[in-house]
């Protein structure tokens, strides 16, 4: 499902080979431990967001992002992502504030497709599927080709799903104005779990715990939930963690995204047949609200960044 960018990009520019030297048939200690060490990721604008529009609505809703945000997109190609037959329309939207795929499929999409919520660049696919099983992960569509790479899917505890993909040729994209956040709602019971093993996998470090975060920030004012943020070479995850008595949309949205004028951007997106869903809202030191762009797409956006 890398749906993707992957083949987006036979419409861009791309340059040199991702693919490393070959291996030792029996590498010597030494090389086990570089192995080991060396990153799997490449960089947060490298990881987008998978957005799956309803039927028809491709154009209306990259019209509608890029008028909020600003950014590029790729031509619509109509090809087959999946590993058995489908068919969807693909493009790839580059905007200051994030990076989308988004898919507008034609056909029934085939099972497990739909439910993962990002794409994430890696810098050796198998490497990295190994990784996420020795970090408690399952891998739930195991690798399988596209025309410039291959992909895979994997599952952390806790239900969260994520595509990795490998490109025989490397992308090129310019940093991000602001790295967006993947915004993940899950049970106390699993909180744990996921911890570790979205830890261990992305190499990431917690910037912030909070047990006592305030819930206007998810529509629940006078009360308080656990608010966990993260960062990783593959960007910004805030971990949200509640009895799942959400009101909507909560839970809803996938990616929070960083603006330096809120007012401004929410002006934007209603001009731009967006509809806003929930705020403004202060609370936890930051200003937010949440916003469905045409094709159904739920995001946050905040002002002032809260780690």
């Amino acid at each position: 499902m890398r749906w993707r960018s992957a083949v987006l990009l036979l419409s861009a520019a791309l340059a040199a080979s991702l693919l490393s030297a070959p291996a030792e048939a029996t590498p010597p200690p030494a090389a086990h431990a570089s192995a080991a060490n060396r990153p799997i990721s490449v960089g947060p604008q490298y990881d987008t967001t998978h957005v799956y529009v309803t039927p028809g609505s491709l154009q209306a809703f990259v019209t509608s992002w890029e008028s909020t945000f600003g950014g590029t997109n790729t031509a619509a190609v109509l090809t087959d992502v999946t590993p058995t037959p489908s068919r969807t329309l693909s493009e790839l939207v580059l905007s200051p504030v994030g990076t989308l795929s988004v898919f507008d499929f034609q056909t029934p999409i085939p099972y497990p497709f739909g439910v993962e919520r990002t794409g994430w660049l890696t810098t050796d696919l198998d490497a990295a599927v190994k990784s996420a099983l020795s970090a408690g992960a399952d891998v739930e569509v195991a690798p399988f080709d596209d025309p410039i790479g291959k992909d895979a899917v994997i599952e952390f505890p806790g239900g969260i799903h994520t595509q990795l993909y490998w490109h025989t040729t490397p992308p090129h994209y310019a940093p991000l104005a602001t790295v967006p956040e993947n915004r993940l709602y899950v049970s106390a019971y699993a909180a744990s779990a996921l911890l570790r093993s979205c830890l261990r996998f992305t190499r990431a470090h917690i910037t912030s715990d909070n047990h006592k975060a305030d819930g206007a920030a998810i529509g629940l004012p006078g009360t308080t939930y656990r608010r966990i943020a993260i960062e990783s070479g593959f960007g910004k995850t805030v971990v949200t963690v509640t009895n799942g008595h959400l009101p909507y949309p909560f839970g809803r949205e996938q990616t929070g995204y960083e603006v330096s004028d809120l007012t401004a951007t929410l002006d934007k997106a209603r001009a731009a047949g967006a509809t806003v869903l929930w705020g403004p809202v202060t609370a936890g030191g930051r200003t937010s609200a949440l916003v469905q762009f045409p094709g159904g797409y739920i995001a946050e956006i905040h002002g002032t960044a809260l780690r």
